[in-house]
């Protein structure tokens, strides 16, 4: 039984990279029920396959008719739809919104790309570093000499996967509401570009530079860093308000008269020099016993290892094991209908009679696509 406030929410993933499937883990992790479409002859399944847990695989070959025609009987029946290939490849499939709608006016068809459905760079290929790149986010993040990538988390996963499953949903209010579905073109650089927008907001304001490590926000200032500690580990310092700042001088045992001038930006190298100086006195978990808890707006930087078993983190049972691979729980959380992984990762076509079954499929049918060579 789907748990979760998606339970009952029928969904059809067409198997990609990146955004797709963790947009598809999201959905399935708060109780969807999702069908992922994957290419007949391959495997899949791993434990450690995070991004694919919690749906149902069905293996088709998309280039038989009868392959095609089971796709469109399954978004007939589905609520959302979502695809992460280039424009137009959905459509010499057979398989695009106009057909997928004329079947199911209140479908919602969600549309996954770097450059969106148009525009001169549509049809390009890319990848999370040049969506970002074009958005202003990448020239913004790094050392003072250079842009650094930001894990994939800005393009991918922020401004793709997360916008395609707050326009799915919005969309499904909408269709829920009105009987008419529609498309969501979700692009990265779109996506990307909203995430930008307070500082872009700043930028207008005149108060945020357009260059690196020279804002509040972006390591320019001494009182919003990463520092390292004397066992060469880092810890997080963000002490903004005045109140917080007062707190981490006094913390970190500074009495120097210099660093009354918090907010005078000529004062910020200089002031880093030094706190970096007092910081190196201790290591990271000598400045955590001191710091951690207080308003000083301090947290240790901690690898993938030591996350989980950090005490807060354990207590909000913020990562699960599921199969021996450690790996985040279902976010956000809910009082009344609490989602949870609903499954490890499919093998490729591990449900492919099951769940055509389950969303109408005759045996009559089943057999048939069988027979084509089709499933």
């Amino acid at each position: 039984m789907a748990q979760g406030p998606l339970a009952g929410v029928k969904v059809v993933e067409f198997a990609g990279i990146g955004p797709g499937p963790f947009c598809g883990m999201l959905l399935s992790d708060l109780g969807a029920d999702v069908v992922r479409i994957d290419r007949k002859g391959g495997f899949g399944g791993a434990p450690f396959d995070v991004t694919a847990r919690g749906r149902r695989s069905i293996a088709l070959d998309l280039k038989k008719p009868e392959a095609v025609e089971a796709c469109l009987k399954l978004m007939a029946g589905a609520d959302l739809v979502f695809e992460g290939f280039r424009p137009g490849v959905m459509e010499r499939l057979g398989l695009g919104p106009e057909v997928a709608l004329a079947r199911n006016p209140k479908l919602v068809y969600g549309r996954m790309t770097g450059w969106g459905q148009f525009g001169p760079l549509a049809k390009a290929a890319g990848h999370d570093i040049n969506y970002i790149a074009l958005t202003g986010a990448l020239h913004a993040i790094g050392s003072a000499e250079r842009p650094y990538p930001p894990l994939n988390l800005v393009g991918d996963f922020g401004g793709g996967a997360l916008y395609l499953a707050f326009g799915l949903l919005a969309a499904l209010t909408h269709a829920r509401a009105t009987g008419k579905g529609q498309v969501v073109d979700a692009a990265m650089t779109d996506g990307a570009a909203s995430l930008m927008a307070m500082f872009y907001g700043m930028k207008g304001a005149g108060i945020w530079h357009d260059e690196r490590r020279a804002n509040l926000l972006d390591g320019g200032a001494h009182m919003y860093d990463v520092y390292e500690c004397a066992d060469g580990k880092f810890v997080a310092i963000g002490s903004l308000e005045p109140q917080f700042y007062a707190l981490l001088l006094e913390k970190a045992g500074i009495t120097d008269p210099q660093f009354k001038h918090q907010g005078d930006r000529s004062q910020w190298p200089d002031l880093k020099a030094k706190l970096a100086e007092a910081l190196k006195t201790k290591t990271r978990d000598a400045w955590t016993a001191i710091m951690e808890g207080t308003d000083v707006c301090f947290a240790p930087v901690l690898s993938l290892e030591e996350a989980p078993n950090h005490p807060h983190n354990q207590a909000r049972q913020t990562f699960v094991t599921q199969d021996g691979v450690v790996q985040p729980a279902p976010a956000p959380r809910f009082s009344e209908t609490p989602g949870a992984v609903q499954g490890p990762p499919p093998k490729i076509g591990a449900h492919t009679e099951a769940a055509l079954r389950d969303w109408g499929f005759s045996a009559g049918d089943i057999e048939n696509l069988k027979v084509a060579g089709a499933v």
